[in-house]
């Protein structure tokens, strides 16, 4: 049996942020990928990061081939096609990336601090011992043979498929099954167009919530011609195959006469909160694995690598007090939650009630901005939803019949807060894990009711 202090599943952004920063403290640290070295970093994704992201955990800003295009902010288009709604500002710049040179930068980072990659290589189970996750069972893809590590701590960072916390023990308390209808299955291609793009430092977002339901279609300009384009659905029953809707919704586009794909591809995006708790005996969970994706838009690059970061820094001082118990790792879940599960946790319910909205109340509320541009802004960075409702405008709600939009849209706004303060006072301790998560429950369902 190999022997590490730190076993981490997923050479990823959360993954190999965190392996970088155990590593960089003199500890001795396995990473374990499905994909061979070489492939690392290249899969279907969105590829945008919010340039804050690097400004808080210190990492070089993407540059050369690893940079495709700046984002200056982002256009979001009623379903009517009729009203555009354009955020910019400090929260939304940021960059689009060359995904597999930025994932094999980070990989090279990781490597470079000490920490061994294993590649080829597929986790089976967590070997338990004592109630604790002792380390791992795996199986090299080249060879087929089974391999046993063991490590004081093991990070799940596995992505979406979660193959630690899927097969944890009850007793750990951790979530092991995300609902399918809080996950997005997206289709997404890099498309090569005839015409120069418009606008190429603005990432789009169509909303149809009829033909798209519970999801959205996206442009991001990746250079002058190139883009990456695609749509996700939410996973409720009887989801349209988002292949064909691709097919159906976007290459009918007029943009899109005489483009050709370069690559293409599908996926799952977990669109939810993040779970909690993100910890027990001996393990961490951290990126997609831990939900730490973004409710409303699925970006989850950027919080992945700063849970990450946070989850190394609490299993250095797990180690160096020799004490890697769920007690001692605790922290991790707080900090995260304070730094941006908060703001994940509003935009889940900001998110239910965007799915339950029609088409004709999307329309209305974007064309008489019941939300300001920069209120939405300010949203999106974890800020009180706040709405722009005037006199004139409750008189013309109440005249369309859409009083109930006005309605729903403040009791969101309320529980937005609600939820928000909760995470913000995540329980110091295990023992006020069951009080919290009821009341977090209450909020949930509430939300869901609407």
């Amino acid at each position: 049996m190999k022997n590490f202090d730190v076993i981490i599943i997923g050479a990823g952004s959360g993954g190999c942020l965190a392996a970088k920063t155990v590593a960089e403290a003199g500890f001795e640290v396995c990473m374990i990928d499905r994909k061979k070295e070489q492939d690392i970093g290249n899969k279907v994704c969105g590829d945008a990061i919010g340039k804050h992201h690097f400004d808080n955990i210190g990492l070089a800003h993407p540059s050369g081939e690893e940079l495709e295009q700046k984002i200056d902010g982002i256009k979001i288009y009623s379903p009517d096609m009729e009203t555009v709604v354009t955020v910019k500002g400090e929260g939304v710049h940021g960059y689009l990336v060359n995904r597999q040179l930025f994932g094999q930068r980070l990989l090279k980072d990781a490597k470079d601090a000490g920490a061994t990659l294993t590649d080829s290589t597929v986790v089976t189970e967590p070997i338990m011992k004592d109630g604790y996750v002792f380390g791992v069972l795996a199986k090299d893809l080249k060879t087929g043979e089974k391999i046993e590590i063991s490590a004081q701590v093991v990070v799940d960072a596995s992505g979406h498929s979660a193959v630690l916390r899927k097969k944890l023990p009850p007793e750990f308390g951790i979530e092991t099954e995300v609902k399918n209808e809080d996950v997005e299955v997206c289709y997404r291609e890099i498309r090569e167009v005839k015409e120069p793009i418009a606008d190429p430092g603005f990432c789009r977002i169509y909303l149809e919530l009829k033909r798209v339901p519970g999801g959205y279609y996206w442009i991001f300009p990746k250079s002058s011609t190139t883009v990456n384009v695609g749509l996700g659905v939410a996973m409720t029953e009887g989801f349209p195959n988002p292949k064909d809707l691709y097919n159906e919704v976007i290459l009918s586009m007029p943009f899109f006469k005489g483009s050709r794909a370069l690559t293409g591809g599908g996926g799952l995006v977990p669109t939810r909160r993040p779970i909690s708790p993100m910890v027990g005996n001996g393990v961490i969970i951290i990126g997609d694995a831990a939900c730490q994706v973004n409710p409303i838009h699925g970006g989850g690059i950027g919080s992945s690598m700063m849970g990450g970061v946070k989850a190394g820094e609490v299993i250095i001082k797990a180690l160096e007090k020799g004490d890697v118990s769920r007690e001692a790792l605790w922290p991790y879940t707080g900090i995260f939650m304070e730094l941006y599960g908060a703001k994940q946790a509003g935009l889940d319910i900001f998110r239910m009630l965007l799915q339950r909205l029609t088409n004709k109340e999307m329309n209305y509320g974007m064309a008489h901005h019941l939300i300001t541009d920069e209120d939405l802004l300010k949203t999106s960075m974890g800020k009180d939803l706040k709405l722009n409702i005037t006199e004139k405008t409750s008189r013309l709600l109440k005249g369309l019949g859409s009083l109930s939009l006005l309605k729903k849209l403040n009791a969101t706004r309320k529980l937005m807060k609600r939820i928000k303060t909760l995470y913000r006072n995540y329980p110091s301790s295990p023992e006020g894990l069951g009080e919290w998560q009821e009341k977090v429950n209450l909020v949930v369902e509430k939300a869901k009711k609407m």
